[in-house]
């Protein structure tokens, strides 16, 4: 279909118009009883102009790339509000580092409606840091440019890595500065707003069950299942008891799949809470989130998770499984038994281990023969990482250059290996740390030599599933210092190049590099919070 301007584009409204919801008075903070949503228009800001715009996306929501200023950036930043949009915030609950923490919501993000895409799919367009509203408690519902570029970049690099995930459709700057304490330290300083344009097909998450479940509302918590189920399962029938228990199952299984994934790649979302858990088993807010780089189970960028690193990156398939138990006690008040709901965790476990089986012996070149040598093999790898602190991206990329050569030339097995830690290591060798992981090499090898197809064939399957570039934090910091200084080129740049994240690209070797020193403790590379 041809591409049309957004402030053109006919908007439909199916969660507005299907749920019980509420025409909010205005956007004091309050608590919400007996909605699923508020009504309420965006905060218009004082000189709207786009920064980055996702043409991909665009193109497949069918949507023209607007000029820096005009009306369609105008909806972008919530200055304008055309008659097919119904702008709302969600009611939402949730359990945040573990506790319960009662009505949240959409406190700085308003969904202007759902646009149909090129394939006949819908998509909600989500405006974060638009403005407060009756669930931003005491907060302003803004966000600022640091965070905004992280989110926009993460969520379009996440997608081009093959992760689950929502979208970023564009990034634009507000003319407003917004006060904010990045650490929570009494250090408030100011800083310029913008506003992400976020696309999923739903931006329900596990919290919204939770909310009704919490609160009595037996209809609200049954419509809203049923308006999920119909939507965006409708593979699974009418909606009916037996429905809701195979409906939970395959939440389990997305998010199974969703989380195998991040491990595979080394991402930290850094705070799952279950208000932070797509229904659609979808990568869901990006806040203060991270990359391993020496690899480190008990790593976490969020420094609210410092004391408990209950979201560290080896805590996440464990926390998964623990929300989607949460999500099981609000769906039980639907169904006639809660054990009913017990295998969708059982095909979680199986899911998870199954998939991160798959992506791993994919990383290393590797088709299934033994499944129990198969996963000590990689077990004992991951081990081996964990000791070697090695850098998680540089180490596969690199072992799909060396394992398939190394297959025609066996001779060279002790150097090649050597210069392969080196170039991941980040600290010197020889180093007694770095041992396991030689000693796994060595036996990996053999089992490399068991397979049947060419070494050539071996390496173009392992690069393929072995990213160069990834969202280093101190890559995305030296973005934001560069857009906050007004210029945007680097921005620019990063975002072409984490849109082919499996290609050499040897123009840009720089945004692979390892983390630099001065990056080790420097506030946004290394750390980050819930304000990230």
């Amino acid at each position: 279909m041809p591409s049309q301007h957004l402030h053109e584009a006919e908007f439909t409204n199916t969660l507005v118009d299907e749920l019980r919801g509420e025409i909010a008075p205005d956007a004091s903070p309050r608590q919400v009883p007996g909605y699923t949503y508020s009504r309420i228009d965006p905060t218009p800001v004082a000189d709207p102009h786009l920064l980055a715009w996702s043409t991909e996306l665009g193109e497949f929501l069918g949507l023209a790339r607007p000029a820096e200023r005009g009306p369609s950036v105008d909806a972008l930043a919530g200055n304008l509000v055309t008659s097919t949009m119904k702008p709302f915030a969600a009611r939402y609950a949730g359990h945040q580092f573990g506790n319960w923490a009662g009505q949240l919501g959409d406190g700085r993000a308003i969904s202007l409606g759902e646009l149909p895409a090129t394939d006949g799919s819908s998509w909600e367009l989500q405006l974060k840091g638009a403005g407060p509203t009756p669930y931003s408690r005491r907060a302003d519902g803004r966000a600022v440019l640091r965070s905004s570029i992280r989110e926009f970049l993460c969520s379009e690099a996440m997608h081009y890595l093959g992760v689950p995930t929502t979208r970023a459709l564009s990034l634009t700057g507000t003319g407003d500065v917004v006060v904010r304490d990045m650490f929570y330290n009494g250090n408030p300083r100011a800083e310029p707003g913008a506003i992400v344009c976020r696309v999923a097909p739903t931006f329900i998450r596990f919290g919204n069950f939770q909310m009704m479940a919490a609160a009595g509302e037996l209809d609200n918590l049954r419509t809203l299942a049923d308006y999920v189920i119909t939507h965006f399962y409708p593979e699974l029938g009418a909606p009916s008891a037996a429905v809701y228990v195979q409906w939970y199952k395959e939440i389990c299984r997305r998010t199974a799949r969703m989380v195998a994934h991040w491990m595979s790649v080394g991402f930290v979302h850094g705070v799952m809470n279950t208000d932070n858990m797509s229904i659609l088993g979808l990568t869901i807010d990006y806040g203060p989130y991270g990359w391993l780089e020496p690899y480190d189970p008990a790593w976490t960028p969020n420094t609210t998770d410092f004391g408990h690193r209950r979201y560290a990156f080896g805590q996440q398939p464990q926390v998964a499984l623990w929300n989607l138990a949460r999500l099981a006690e609000a769906l039980a008040l639907l169904i006639p038994d809660i054990e009913e709901l017990r295998p969708g965790l059982e095909l979680y476990k199986s899911t998870f281990e199954g998939t991160r089986q798959e992506i791993l012996l994919k990383k290393l070149g590797l088709t299934p023969a033994s499944a129990e040598a198969d996963s000590q093999l990689t077990e004992s790898l991951l081990e081996a990482l964990a000791t070697a602190e090695v850098d998680m991206t540089i180490f596969f990329r690199q072992l799909s250059h060396t394992a398939p050569a190394l297959l025609a030339a066996p001779e060279q097995e002790n150097d090649r290996f050597q210069e392969l830690l080196a170039a991941a290591a980040y600290t010197p060798l020889p180093n007694p740390a770095h041992t396991p992981l030689l000693d796994w090499l060595h036996r990996y090898l053999p089992r490399l030599r068991q397979e049947t197809r060419s070494p050539e064939s071996i390496k173009t399957r392992m690069l393929a599933a072995n990213p160069k570039y990834v969202l280093r934090n101190y890559i995305a910091q030296k973005a934001i210092e560069a857009a906050e200084k007004g210029d945007l080129a680097y921005l620019r740049t990063l975002h072409e190049v984490l849109k082919q994240p499996f290609d050499e690209q040897p123009e840009h070797e720089e945004l692979a590099a390892k983390r630099p020193d001065w990056a080790w403790d420097m506030p946004g590379c290394a750390t980050l919070s819930c304000s990230s």
